[in-house]
């Protein structure tokens, strides 16, 4: 696809993602959500971006064009979004947010009437819109055809009291000392709230956004400042969110960031120990370790890998009947509670974990030890199909035969790519690592 990605549009702001475009995006998005419109509502948040301004005007106007009635929520979470979209009974939702990229960066996020984050088929529809002038023609409003636009500042007590609701009814807070970080990002106002209501001692860090700081340096990109404050002010642990909160990273009481892997394989045993996950089965994707497979399969869970983005874990999970699942990244997804990724909701289970396990965040969150892993990044001017490239099967070829797990990828929204390594053997990891990074690197810029 021309527009779509692996989590909406995104790019820079101005350059890629401009007024025009968003404009003419969301034209197309309504036209689309016309077809089984219910009550003309579309519900629109943001983050905390400067370029938000910009964009989320260009998106009224769009909707309002083509004759949807908006509702305007202002910087809220994404899982907010695909929350309230089902709960205002909308047509569908649209967040504007680039999640844990920089703040110059900026992208649109698409959920239909019931949270979830529209699949591929819906994408490529909307994207046949856009760049039709005759459907965008078409479908022009007018007169009292036109729609209408109204801001709405109370929203966050329906999500507060939602999340909380997640929250085992027996336990409280009272006891724990948490630090929050809130990456200067769209959770800065509902993450502090929520905690303190259900009684913690609550520090929060990085609240503060003035349209250039998401991200910068903090949150769950760079938790290293959480895990200072967290062993300054002694806490019992420390969460940090991106940019628009729908992803977690944990840090223990001695300032150790969790490892997502392990974060996913224990959730999944206390859910099933409370008898609370689904056909005893979780997902996670490709670049999960085999550590985490081989420790629940211990368990009696069985775990099933899908492609990389939360959506395709809540599309597996869908198909499957299953009711957990997530990314090593920090997306954690408990569908009986939210139908996408959901960093506050996440960090209550955990929370609600480690009060009933009475152990220390470094010993309950330690369950297991990873097999030596690689993940590199390397920054490409093009992307040619993989396959064309040369020395590529030759290189999947020896690494197999060295009993080493190779996924190789394009990122979704960056010019990357993304090379993971896992065997037993981390210094034979390394060498054929940096013998990798030099074949793409060279095959893959101008």
């Amino acid at each position: 696809m021309k527009l779509f990605g692996t989590d909406g549009v995104r790019g820079k702001a101005g350059k890629k993602i401009t007024a025009p475009l968003a404009m003419r995006l969301a034209m197309a998005a309504g036209i689309y959500f016309r077809r089984n419109s219910i009550t003309n509502k579309i519900i629109v948040g943001k983050d905390t971006r400067r370029s938000g301004y910009m964009i989320e005007n260009a998106i009224v106007s769009g909707l309002t064009a083509v004759g949807f009635d908006v509702r305007q929520i202002g910087p809220m979470p994404t899982p907010t979004i695909a929350f309230l979209a089902e709960d205002m009974r909308c047509d569908g939702g649209i967040m504007i947010s680039a999640s844990h990229n920089p703040y110059y960066d900026n992208g649109i996020k698409f959920f239909d009437r019931f949270g979830n984050k529209l699949n591929e088929e819906a994408e490529k529809e909307i994207e046949k819109i856009y760049f039709s002038d005759e459907i965008i023609e078409e479908h022009q409003a007018q007169n009292m055809d036109l729609g209408s636009n109204k801001r709405i500042d109370d929203v966050i007590g329906r999500y507060i009291v939602h999340i909380k609701n997640s929250f085992p009814k027996n336990l409280t807070l009272s006891d724990m000392r948490i630090v929050l970080d809130t990456a200067n990002g769209a959770a800065y106002k509902v993450a502090p709230t929520i905690f303190n209501e259900l009684g913690a001692e609550v520090f929060v860090i990085n609240d503060e956004p003035n349209g250039k700081n998401i991200n910068d340096g903090c949150g769950a990109l760079h938790p290293e400042a959480l895990g200072h404050e967290v062993k300054k002010l002694r806490a019992d642990v420390g969460f940090a969110f991106d940019g628009d909160a729908d992803r977690l990273v944990v840090v223990d009481e001695k300032g150790e960031v969790v490892d997502g892997d392990k974060l996913i394989g224990i959730l999944a045993c206390y859910l099933q120990s409370k008898k609370k996950l689904a056909k005893n089965a979780i997902v996670a994707t490709v670049m999960s370790n085999q550590a985490l497979e081989d420790y629940l399969k211990k368990r009696g869970i069985e775990l099933f890998r899908c492609s990389v983005g939360d959506k395709y874990v809540l599309e597996t999970m869908q198909k499957e009947g299953i009711n957990f699942g997530g990314e090593q990244s920090g997306h954690l997804i408990f569908s009986d509670f939210a139908k996408t990724g959901d960093a506050l909701l996440s960090a209550l289970q955990v929370s609600a974990l480690l009060l009933e396990s009475g152990k220390k965040a470094s010993e309950a969150l330690n369950p297991f030890e990873l097999y030596p892993q690689i993940l590199e990044n390397v920054k490409i001017s093009k992307k040619v199909p993989l396959e064309k490239i040369k020395g590529y099967k030759e290189l999947l070829n020896s690494l197999e035969k060295e009993g080493i797990r190779a996924l190789i990828r394009y990122s979704g929204t960056e010019n990357l790519l993304r090379i993971l390594f896992e065997g037993k053997d981390e210094k034979s990891l390394v060498k054929r690592m940096e013998g990798a990074k030099e074949l793409f690197k060279k095959e893959l810029n101008d």
